[in-house]
Formats: structure tokens, sequence, C-alpha cells
């Protein structure tokens, strides 16, 4: 029976510990002491979670060194401890020596390692006790996963194999059907509101039980929309690292959520014909972006507003003015506007459509995903939409694990543990 793993990839001990005992209560059979976490807690977090009970990997990621750094986690209390399959042979066979002093077995973690079935056969060679087919975090983010090299190296070793890289209740039971041992999860538990309960149904699929979740990876047209439309725009710009946010642009109604593809406006401000023209260039779904200068006078209204909702425009943002909101809102189209007054300009036509334009003070091209909400505007390029998707989705789990402890009692600060992070004046 393959053994699951939870990854304990979290800053702070106290979190991880509460983590930890939840995740034994759902079934878990080894705790990992993460990288972040050994990083910023130090070896001591070993200590503690050894105390749990369960069989403790030191994710030491070690690639230098590696005497000391095995005598430090066998001594902390680690069962086995993670080095780089990137080290040098030298170093990967002294700490096979320093872990057979101390009685601690070594995984080595195949990341980043191009030639993977010779440099496994290589690892045999040396002693190691498991191999780990890692994909990483940001890798996952633009949808790989690690299941072609598990069975590749499965092929040339007969070293048992953990697998890591985005698996959660859809992917575990897969990860066991190609010949993985030791299947290890990370944020589908540590993120998870329940973990308890994420961790059974993990458990639950490994055994062979099919569980369906919501799974963005590897995303299509239809799936980006779908992860856009799941995210709130703080996440996205959580997720930007604070780029994409549009300036000076407000909703004209609340409640709403807008995602759709750019169709790009320029024009002069008054002059509403580009705008207008832009409703038949668009397709179902698409949002138009229209840069119209100071805002003196409207591009924007009524009419245009019913011709978009009639086509099924998603929304329109105007780095400009517009008019007769009382009756946008009865309409009930999504529109950002940077002002609202009563004049309208005339429409004579100058400008163009699909060009690249400044809205908001952000750069939006053809194709760019725009996503609205009560909070603002965020443009995310095209090429990076993937990316962000999951990036975002990231961020909001994160959310709901904290939001979950705050609500059993905690604070903010205290879950974040903001004091010990703070600079010292």
């Amino acid at each position: 029976m393959a053994l699951l793993q939870v990854a304990l990839d979290l800053i702070n001990a106290h979190r991880a510990i509460q983590i930890a005992k939840e995740a034994i209560e759902g079934g878990a059979d080894w705790l990992e002491a993460g990288t972040p976490l050994i990083k910023a807690e130090g070896m001591d977090i070993i200590r503690q979670l050894k105390k749990l009970g369960k069989k403790v990997v030191a994710d030491m990621k070690t690639i230098d060194v590696g005497v000391i750094e095995a005598e430090m986690a066998a001594k902390a209390g680690a069962d086995v401890i993670c080095i780089l399959g990137l080290a040098s042979d030298k170093t990967i066979k002294e700490v096979v020596k320093a872990a057979r002093r101390y009685g601690m077995e070594v995984m080595v973690d195949l990341m980043g390692v191009n030639e993977v079935e010779k440099r496994a056969k290589e690892l045999e060679e040396m002693g190691i006790d498991y191999i780990c087919i890692h994909v990483a975090i940001d890798e996952q983010m633009v949808g790989k996963k690690p299941f072609e090299y598990l069975e590749r190296v499965k092929k040339v070793t007969s070293l048992p194999i953990a697998v890591a890289g985005g698996i959660n209740a859809s992917s575990a039971g897969e990860a066991v059907s190609k010949g993985a041992s030791i299947v290890i999860v990370g944020g589908a538990i540590i993120k998870a509101e329940n973990v308890r309960e994420a961790t059974r149904l993990i458990k639950k699929a490994m055994e062979g039980r099919k569980i369906e979740t919501e799974e963005f990876k590897k995303y299509g047209e239809e799936e980006i929309h779908k992860a856009f439309s799941k995210v709130s725009t703080c996440n996205i710009c959580d997720a930007m690292h604070n780029r994409g946010a549009m300036r000076g642009l407000h909703p004209i109604i609340r409640g709403i959520h807008m995602v759709g593809r750019a169709v790009t406006v320029k024009t002069m401000d008054g002059d509403w014909a580009k705008a207008v023209e832009a409703i038949d260039e668009a397709k179902e779904g698409d949002v138009l972006v229209i840069q119209a200068g100071e805002g003196r006078q409207a591009v924007w209204g009524e009419l245009a507003t019913l011709s978009a909702a009639r086509k099924g425009i998603a929304g329109v943002v105007i780095d400009g003015a517009v008019r007769d909101v009382q009756i946008i809102e009865q309409i009930g189209l999504p529109v950002f506007a940077k002002k609202i007054v009563a004049e309208a300009g005339e429409p004579k036509g100058y400008g163009e459509i699909g060009c690249e334009i400044v809205c908001g003070g952000q750069r939006v091209r053809k194709g760019d995903w725009i996503i609205g909400d009560d909070n603002g505007v965020v443009v995310v390029p095209k090429e990076d939409a993937q990316e962000i998707a999951n990036r975002a989705i990231n961020v909001m789990e994160r959310e709901n694990r904290i939001r979950e402890e705050i609500r059993r009692g905690s604070t903010l600060s205290k879950v974040l543990n903001l004091k010990k992070w703070e600079v010292s004046r």
C-alpha cells in the first residue's frame, strides 16, 4: 500500500504543527518538514514534528556540505533526509554515509534533472533509499505534472519512488496506479479549510476510489475563464505581485464579476463612434476596453449598453466618461468608468479598434484577459493567463485556510506570527 506524505510547506511552526495533527487524524503516514518551514524555523521544527509519532522527512534540498546537513537532520530526529539529485556524486555519497551512521534514510529529489532515467540508476548504485519525482511549484503554475517522469523512472529502478507536484484527491489514485510508493501532497492538504477531511479523501483516492475535485492546471479557453470566475481581482493582484490593477476606474453596478478577453478601442474625448462600432466587432463574452481621454464628455451610455448586452458582451471598461448610469444599472451589464457626466460627445470616428491602448495606467492588448469586480479591474497578459489563474487560485486557497484559523478563535496577526517577521529598528 502506498504511503501519504504531507508536505508542510509553511513558514510558522504553530500552523505547521496544528495542520500536521489534523492531517494525522485524516490518515497521513509521513510528515515532511518542508524547505520553507526548515528555513524559517530551523531544525527545531523537526524535533516538534517527531513528537507527533510519525515518520519525519526533512526536505533539506541539500546540494553541498552533505555531511553537515545530514548530521543536523539526523540529530534533530529526522527519519529521512531529502537532498537534490543535482548535487555532485561526492556530496550524495557523503550524505549516504552520514545517514547510515545515524540510522537515517536518504531520499533524492530529481527536480531539475534532465536525464532522469540515467540519474536514477546512478543514485541507486550509490545506495540511496528513495527517489522523488518532483515538479516544482513554479512549474506547476504553467501546467507541468510529474506522472510522465514517474513512469519513465519506474522502468529503470527497483527503489521506492515518491511523487510530488500538484497532487490532489483527483490525481492521487493515478500516482499510485503509475507506480508511486509514496504520494507527497502539500497544497491540497495544508490549504484546505478542513485538513482532516482533505487528507481522508486523498487516502481514499490512493486506495482506488475515484474522487472528483476541481483542478486548474492545464488550461484551455474555457478553463481559464472558469478559473478567473472563481477568484477576486484582489487574488489576481496578489498573484501578479501587485501588477495589473487599473487605477481610477470604478464599477457602475455593485455585486458583479466580469471576465472576458479584451477588445480594445482608442478614441478621443467624447467621440463615441469607435466605442459603439466595437460592439459589432466583439464576440459574445468579450470585454470592451476603451481609452477615451480626459472624460469631459461621455463616450458610452444607455443605448450603447443595451446594444452590448444584447450582443452578449461580458462588460465594458472606459478610461473616460459614461452617462445614463441609472439605466445601465437596470440593464445590469458590468460597466467600469473613470467619470460619470451628463454630456455626450459626437460620433466623429477618430481612433482605432484592436490596437494597443493604455487604460487605467495599464497596457492592454486585444486578447488580454480582463477581470472586474467591486474592487476594480485588472488586466492579465494573454501569454501569462494560465500561470496567473493558477497562482490566483493558490492565493485564494491559502486565504481560505487562514480564514478558517481565524474563525477558530485566532487573529490574523497571530496566524501569520507577524511580530516574528518584523524588521528590528
